[in-house]
């Protein structure tokens, strides 16, 4: 029988590349994790470096990524997930699934509420069940919503 339950070694190489680039070992604390951004952020600020140091281009490039997984990071947060779980509640209980993509191990996820959520460490053969299912809202119930790390991508127009 498949084991549908999702492991820590499955979870995306995002997620892993950003928490070993903020140094982050354990779960994400929002205080320490804004501390390590503002110290890498003037470490490697594309202003320090002049437009013809070899370092500038690499600053530019590190600075993309800083910003980009600070606020990543900060999206997974479990004082993020505990702020916004009872509009989440809200979308898995009352809305329905209106698209879904699946790309690596990555699922994303939009709701009839305008919600869009991505799931992380789906692999392929879950996700085909989860396409295949009879009943898809309840297959992911059961199955994926509080299963896996997940994080609010966007919000699209809401549903009337």
């Amino acid at each position: 029988m498949l084991d549908l339950q999702p492991e820590k070694s499955h979870r995306m190489k995002r997620i892993n590349a950003y928490k070993k680039l903020f140094q982050v070992e354990e779960a994400i604390d929002l205080k320490q994790l804004k501390t390590k951004y503002r110290n890498l952020v003037k470490e490697w600020h594309p202003d320090k470096h002049r437009q013809n140091d070899e370092k500038a281009e690499e600053a530019e490039e590190m600075s993309r990524k800083i910003i980009d997984g600070y606020s990543f990071l900060i999206s997974i947060a479990p004082e993020t997930i505990a702020s916004g779980l009872e509009e989440y509640t809200d979308t898995i209980t009352n809305a329905s699934i209106d698209d879904m993509h699946h790309k690596s191990l990555l699922l994303e996820v939009t709701f009839t509420d305008g919600s869009t959520y991505e799931y992380f460490g789906v692999n392929k053969n879950l996700f085909s069940k989860l396409v295949n299912a009879d009943k898809v809202q309840r297959f992911a119930r059961r199955n994926i919503y509080n299963s896996f790390t997940y994080r609010k991508s966007k919000r699209t127009v809401e549903a009337e």
